[in-house]
């Protein structure tokens, strides 16, 4: 067998790394750190329908000031369900409706609060450690199986490494985005 027979697709390992951090990132941004943001509501789903739906996909969201958000629900037979998603969701926030508006004050955090999220930030990025772990356990698995199909052992070395390297890199960036969620959290 060539060498060519044996080389692993690192591109794919990347994008499978890749998409831990995205997730990563979505769940960040549905941390409320006090600050209004109209990507706090993503994963708050909506029974419309007869599904699941995302919010933005049943009103217009807005942030009109740094500590309010509205969300102008396009269907008036919606705006309860929207409010139901809300309560239910684990913002803790209780919206105020208004006709077809639903108003969204974002109330300030307390020092126990925060540290809560910040614990609840700490949780996500371990996940996305594992799933990031997970993907070079294949890429390693895939490197196991080649060497005994005859990958030499210099080869397996390299690639050994260049798994390992792409691994760190990606973990390297989940603590960076940790510690910057964090200190977003804290900050008063």
């Amino acid at each position: 067998m060539s060498e060519e027979d044996f080389e692993i697709d690192t591109d794919d390992l990347g994008r499978r790394m890749e998409g831990a951090m995205t997730s990563l990132k979505t769940e960040f941004a549905s941390l409320r750190t006090g600050r209004a943001s109209a990507s706090m509501l993503e994963p708050v789903m909506v029974e419309a329908y007869g599904q699941r739906t995302p919010i933005n996909q049943v009103g217009t969201v807005n942030v009109p000031e740094p500590r309010m958000v509205t969300i102008n629900v396009w269907d008036k037979s919606m705006v309860g369900a929207v409010e139901k998603a809300i309560m239910n969701s684990g913002l803790g926030i209780n919206p105020q409706t208004n006709g077809t508006i639903i108003m969204l004050p974002i109330p300030e955090l307390n020092e126990e609060r925060r540290t809560e999220l910040a614990r609840v930030a700490g949780k996500y990025s371990e996940n996305a450690k594992v799933a990031i772990r997970n993907v070079r356990r294949d890429g390693m698995d895939q490197l196991k199986k080649a060497k005994a199909d005859g990958m030499s052992e210099d080869d397996h070395k390299i690639w050994t490494d260049e798994v390992q390297g792409i691994t760190d890199k990606y973990v390297a960036a989940v603590d960076a985005a940790l510690e910057a969620k964090q200190a977003e959290i804290m900050q008063v």
